[in-house]
């Protein structure tokens, strides 16, 4: 069962998150169009961010080692707004929080990925890093264009529907994550 499934909704009180109050505040857009880059099944938190790197607080350490685990050099070739595309069950393995802030600093515009480990796709909401859950047929290199309203992913001309995510998810990953939705609704 997928984890858009399995979500509920639930009381949270947010907390400050690193470096919070540097990041400026805008709403991120719904189309996002970059180049992919395929990872396989179960790629877990560990891959996305080793935990060596997880005694410091500063988010360019976490861009410049992300998806070493796997990639030495991925942080040196992602660009702005590329997707990750991957197989099941990603972000397995610790809640780390900085696995999808990794992603997101380093320039990753969305994952999409046939599945996603519960408490990943709920910290890629909370910190604004796009997600989709969807079976996507594209290459390395290929550019594709994401949807983050519609949960659809275009790739060389076809378009593959995902899962859409709920109203009140795509609100707060709209906003730009969790605690700029609790800001922008205090206004």
């Amino acid at each position: 069962m997928s984890a858009l499934r399995k979500i509920q909704a639930i009381s949270f009180t947010p907390r400050k998150t690193l470096n919070s109050t540097k990041v400026k505040e805008v709403n991120m857009s719904p189309i996002i169009q970059g180049r992919i880059w395929r990872f396989a099944d179960n790629i877990d938190t560990d891959l996305i961010i080793p935990g060596k790197y997880l005694r410091t607080t500063d988010i360019s350490v976490f861009a410049a080692h992300v998806m070493e685990g796997i990639d030495p050099e991925f942080s040196k070739k992602v660009t702005k707004n590329d997707i990750i595309v991957a197989g099941k069950n990603f972000g397995c393995g610790s809640s780390r929080e900085q696995a999808p802030l990794a992603l997101k600093h380093a320039g990753v515009g969305c994952v999409v990925a046939e599945s996603f480990a519960r408490i990943f796709f709920r910290n890629s909401i909370n910190v604004g890093l796009p997600i989709i859950e969807a079976v996507v047929d594209c290459k390395n290199y290929d550019v594709a264009s994401v949807n983050v309203e519609n949960g659809t992913v275009t790739c060389k001309g076809k378009t593959y529907q995902g899962i859409k995510l709920p109203g009140f998810l795509l609100t707060i990953l709209l906003d730009g994550g969790l605690i700029r939705h609790r800001r922008k609704q205090k206004q």
